[in-house]
């Protein structure tokens, strides 16, 4: 863009067309002023203190948007290079990958101004991470034409040609919901949230007083749990009972008055959650096994009430419990996704890693989100897992009907009927027996394991320090407690028991935005 007064654009006729769910929804964009009203609705909110790319391709002459990718902007300018070539490289390759490589690219950084810091302060000390977003993509032959910097409700082009192109102070953004694009955004049903602030606050751990009792709740939950999931024996026993208790929440959640304010929304769920009800949740969810259940509810009317429950628990991560916050944080991700939110998806799979870095079942749907896959496949994955597992619970119910018949027949009937039930010689009850114990291992005590297509299944007494880890100290008031979370690796459809994990606080926080990646 070398026309800044009038229009600016990559190609020709100097246009970016932005496209709607169909074509008349179709808004024409020539403007840097346009350009930068234009973001939250490419983005689906505002962004604070990001750096962001937008693909354009070549749509008969005219740009088309293609995939955008963000990250936060990183607090030292010494990590600058190695974000902008991380930005850069996500999102040309991945276009790559899906067919596309985009033809030129729009580049944006935001920030607020700091304590004591102008607008124009920002605008001039961002400048170094433009360039480098601008050499990173040249490097891989996609030029930026257009180099915006938002801060202090003002815009600045970093591709100006000359000083009186763009005024000193900048030029000020329009209101929110004022420009044409922002009516043809409405019309289309396209909302634009608040702030990636505001949507994580609703995942974030609780700061209030009601943080002590929360913590005291999970230290219990833990010293009567723990031993139970540990124990083979009484592990299935301890899923039913979360599953249960989970469906009780959700039903309770379902009944409530809608309440469409976000804010009062999740307060309301929090009432509606006791501390214990919590602690059990959350504990019992450190089970992989119980958790990939758990993703089963991703559909339907079941949708909207798991969501709510994930975030209502990963507010519950108190104190030192922070790092179990992962397995809720990934179903709220999971859920989001399926259901078609891909920013919270994103946002909540992003803290998940945060909050443990190991996770793979987060780190995978995070991976599969940002390239854009279609969360079908695994929903039919988990679709199949259920479907199994409520055949055999129906076959295992129907045998014990049988036996039960079986052995309050007078003694008069016929004696190889009541053996073929007590031993097991009808192939077809056997079968029957054999699919319930593999799919379900609660369901009968003998638990038996399906092989893993990957090996034998991991050693499910293995400490952490086996991995090269630490060993942690325990949350206070839980002296000599165990805890147990499952091994991560494997999605929801792999199968595998609980790794042992020693007792362990969570570390500090990961860091870095993790929300980057194409789309």
């Amino acid at each position: 863009m070398t026309h800044h007064s009038e229009t600016a654009g990559p190609f020709e006729n100097g246009d970016i067309a932005y496209a709607g769910p169909g074509p008349e929804h179709q808004v024409t964009l020539r403007t840097p002023a346009e350009l930068a009203d234009a973001l939250p609705y490419l983005l689906g909110y505002r962004p604070e203190d990001s750096i962001v790319l937008v693909a354009l391709h070549d749509h008969g002459g005219r740009g088309r948007f293609g995939g955008r990718a963000r990250l936060g902007i990183p607090p030292s300018s010494d990590d600058w290079p190695a974000a902008a070539r991380q930005l850069a490289h996500s999102l040309i390759t991945g276009s790559e990958r899906r067919g596309a490589k985009p033809e030129q690219m729009v580049a944006f950084v935001c920030q607020e101004p700091a304590a004591g810091e102008t607008p124009g302060q920002v605008m001039r000390r961002l400048k170094p991470l433009a360039q480098k977003l601008r050499t990173e993509c040249g490097r891989l032959d996609v030029p930026v034409i257009e180099a915006l910097c938002i801060s202090g409700g003002r815009f600045w082009s970093y591709c100006c040609p000359t000083e009186s192109c763009c005024p000193e102070d900048g030029r000020p953004m329009g209101l929110p919901g004022t420009s044409v694009l922002a009516a043809a955004a409405a019309y289309a049903g396209i909302r634009v949230r608040g702030s990636l602030k505001e949507l994580r606050a609703r995942l974030l751990p609780w700061e209030t007083s009601a943080a002590l009792e929360q913590e005291i709740a999970l230290d219990a939950a833990g010293l009567s749990l723990m031993p139970r999931i540990l124990d083979e024996a009484d592990r299935a026993a301890v899923a039913e009972e979360t599953l249960e208790l989970a469906e009780r929440v959700m039903r309770r959640f379902a009944e409530a008055p809608f309440v469409p304010d976000p804010v009062r929304a999740d307060l309301r769920d929090d009432r509606l959650l006791g501390h214990e009800e919590a602690a059990a949740l959350i504990l019992g969810l450190q089970d992989r096994t119980t958790r990939d259940r758990a993703a089963e509810w991703m559909e339907g009317d079941e949708t909207g009430p798991a969501l709510r429950l994930w975030r209502a628990l990963a507010r519950r991560c108190v104190g030192p419990y922070g790092e179990y916050a992962a397995a809720p944080l990934a179903l709220a991700g999971w859920v989001a996704w399926s259901a078609g939110d891909e920013l919270e998806a994103r946002e909540a799979l992003a803290m998940a890693l945060a909050a443990d870095p190991d996770y793979l079942f987060a780190r995978l749907l995070h991976q599969a989100c940002n390239e854009g896959l279609d969360p079908e496949a695994v929903r039919r994955c988990l679709r199949a897992e259920r479907r199994e597992r409520t055949a055999a619970m129906t076959g295992a119910e129907s045998r014990g009907d049988r036996e039960t018949a079986e052995a309050a027949r007078p003694e008069e009937e016929p004696a190889g009927a009541e053996v073929a039930v007590s031993q097991g010689t009808s192939g077809t009850e056997e079968t029957a027996e054999e699919t319930c114990v593999r799919t379900d291992p609660g369901v009968v005590p003998r638990r038996r394991r399906r092989a893993r297509p990957d090996g034998p299944a991991p050693d499910r007494t293995r400490p952490a320090a086996s991995r090269g880890g630490s060993t942690r100290p325990d949350p206070p008031g839980t002296p000599g407690r165990t805890r147990t979370r499952t091994s991560a690796r494997g999605g929801p459809c792999a199968q595998g028991g609980p790794r042992r994990r020693d007792t362990g606080r969570p570390g500090a926080d990961a860091g870095g935005d993790g929300s980057g990646g194409h789309r």
